[in-house]
């Protein structure tokens, strides 16, 4: 037989998939993958059912319901004074991830180099091979998880096409600053390429920091595509409803690509984050006052086990350096043995690296309810002192 397309022939099963398949078989109490524990808002899953009951349940406009995407703009405005026009800006999207690949397949032709910074969500790679594009890497390195800004501007060649910014990143919980942003939205000035910004964790930063998006920045509003979660938002990440700000001239192409891959979402899932995005400000506010709670929950009882715990400023993730446990192996087998020991599952963060990835890492999600995080935290604690003694 004729081969198949090389990129997803073979292509392992996900890190995520592999440790929850062990969580489920072992038991054990499942941190890796990142979805929260309870679903979100009753007022927004009622406004689902209400509508999906209410009906039409047929093809809603390829673009987006008009009421989602005015509610989208209007968000985009409240948040961070980008004047938005819905009727030609503003694409829904079944997911964050579909949204992703309909941006690299439009903008993207054979042999453009991307820029993505390690660690990176896993998607990103095989979508930007797939759409042709060539990935160029660059760090961001712990414990800090600065970006060596020299490294970033050597990147640059004629042949750039795009930045892929995650911000805030998973799975590294860094909020870019303003000096790193700056300096991203120069170097996309000076070579004339696209910013793909991947802001779904855009309400979910701590201790007083304020989200700002790329697109913000001078000589940016034209060249970038801002991507937003309502599964991050309101913590419905089985809805799959994803949402694109972009000008016009980025958002036709990239529309092109929609209506061949997914063409729409569901109408009354549309029609619920409408009403979502029109919550009060207390809402957006309590997100991420709860999410802080839970990281500094999760951190305290890392740290008193003697977990290296890495800064935190965003995302559902907690990540840990293992080196001081003196536990055998790499992230890799280390969680693998958490797994089958502990009953406690992690992601080893090796596997958000394309390659040569440091070994000594590992990632916590901690959007789970509190009486999860405390048995975990029970379970590891004992596991680590049979090994410390």
């Amino acid at each position: 037989m004729k081969p198949t397309n090389p990129v997803f022939t073979g292509l392992a099963t996900t890190v995520f998939e592999t440790m929850s398949r062990m969580a489920i078989a072992a038991n054990a109490i499942n941190l890796g993958q990142g979805f929260p524990d309870v679903d979100g808002p009753e007022d927004v899953r009622r406004a689902a059912a209400e509508a999906l009951m209410a009906g039409p349940n047929q093809y809603p406009p390829m673009l987006g319901l008009p009421d989602l995407r005015r509610a989208v703009a209007d968000h985009e405005k409240r948040f961070y004074d980008l004047d938005i026009d819905w009727t030609s800006e503003v694409m829904v999207t079944s997911g964050a991830t579909e949204a992703l690949a309909d941006t690299l397949m439009a903008l993207l032709e054979p042999g453009d180099e991307v820029i993505l910074i390690e660690p990176l969500y896993d998607c990103y790679l095989p979508l930007v091979k797939r759409a042709g594009g060539i990935p160029v890497r660059v760090r961001v390195t712990p414990p800090e998880w600065r970006l060596d800004i020299d490294a970033f501007r050597a990147a640059f060649t004629e042949n750039t096409k795009a930045v892929l910014l995650n911000n805030p990143m998973n799975p590294a919980g860094k909020v870019f600053s303003e000096e790193e942003l700056g300096e991203i939205a120069a170097m996309c000035r000076e070579y004339d390429v696209f910013a793909i910004c991947d802001e779904v964790y855009e309400h979910l930063l701590f201790d007083g920091r304020r989200h700002r998006p790329l697109m913000s920045y001078p000589g940016m509003r034209d060249r970038s595509v801002k991507i937003g979660s309502a599964g991050k938002t309101f913590s419905l990440t089985g809805w799959k409803v994803g949402y694109i700000t972009a000008s016009p001239k980025l958002l036709d192409p990239i529309a092109k690509a929609h209506q061949f891959v997914t063409f729409t979402t569901p109408p009354n899932l549309q029609k619920a984050v409408a009403y979502g995005l029109g919550k009060e400000d207390g809402y957006f506010t309590g997100l991420a006052s709860e999410m802080q709670e839970k990281r500094d929950r999760i951190v305290k009882g890392l740290k008193e086990i003697g977990f290296g715990v890495l800064p935190c400023e965003g995302t559902y993730f907690a990540t840990c350096d293992i080196t001081a446990l003196g536990l055998e192996g790499g992230d890799v087998e280390v969680c693998k043995r958490m797994v089958e020991e502990a009953g406690v599952a992690a992601v080893p963060v090796s596997a958000f690296y394309i390659a040569d990835a440091p070994s000594d890492f590992i990632r916590f999600c901690f959007c789970k309810r509190d009486e999860v995080i405390d048995g975990a935290l029970e379970r590891l604690s004992g596991w680590v002192g049979k090994y410390t003694g």
